[in-house]
């Protein structure tokens, strides 16, 4: 029984690590009151900047115990980067204008890849402890900043297919139950939906007079 209650602990310490969440209990509150996509996009840049002040921070000067903090600190600001582009996407797909939120994102990536870019070339005692996740940020950050400058017509077009090519993959891994209960779904859905009301000249309030 012993060696079950060890075993369940041993595995159990990596499962907690992988849980770690990528915001503070306060920015999550943030994001939850933050409906608008370019006051979200907005918000997560920021949180993203204070990341890399962060590590630039910490690589400023050797200490015991630094390499996992800028471990965390870069592996959370590249999921805090992935969060942005999901926020966007998903803001595209519903056609919301998002300029004004994703120049904020330019402007921090912007600032944010250099930083990166130098503290791979410098070549720190201790990189070799957070290398991987630093070139998954410097990766995560050039294809973010590239989409964020990119011209928003072709990103969303790019997007609506993207969207499309996956629903296919998807319904083609469909079994037949499962494709018989999504047309039933989608026609409840589309049954639900507020039926327009034919157009008319008459004023509000006005009554059709009886012929």
């Amino acid at each position: 029984m012993k060696t079950l209650v060890l075993c369940v602990a041993v595995f159990a310490v990596p499962l907690l690590a992988q849980q770690r969440d990528f915001l503070t209990a306060d920015e999550v509150d943030q994001i939850k009151e933050a409906q608008e996509p370019n006051a979200r996009v907005t918000l997560y840049a920021g949180f993203a900047h204070e990341r890399i002040e962060l590590v630039k921070s910490l690589l400023a000067k050797e200490k015991p115990g630094r390499s996992l903090l800028i471990h965390d600190a870069l592996e959370d600001y590249a999921k805090i980067i992935d969060a942005i582009d999901d926020v966007a996407d998903e803001a595209l797909a519903r056609k919301v204008d998002i300029k004004a939120g994703l120049n904020a994102v330019a402007k921090a990536e912007g600032e944010a890849l250099p930083i990166l870019q130098k503290a791979q070339d410098s070549k720190p005692k201790d990189l070799e402890r957070y290398e991987f996740v630093l070139r998954t940020a410097i990766e995560t950050t050039t294809d973010s900043l590239e989409a964020a400058q990119e011209d928003l017509g072709k990103r969303t077009h790019d997007v609506e297919a993207r969207n499309e090519r996956e629903k296919k993959e998807q319904e083609a891994a469909m079994t037949p139950t499962e494709k018989a209960e999504k047309a039933k779904a989608d026609k409840a859905a589309e049954a639900a939906k507020p039926q327009r009301k034919p157009p008319t000249l008459m004023r509000p309030g006005e009554k059709k007079q009886d012929q």
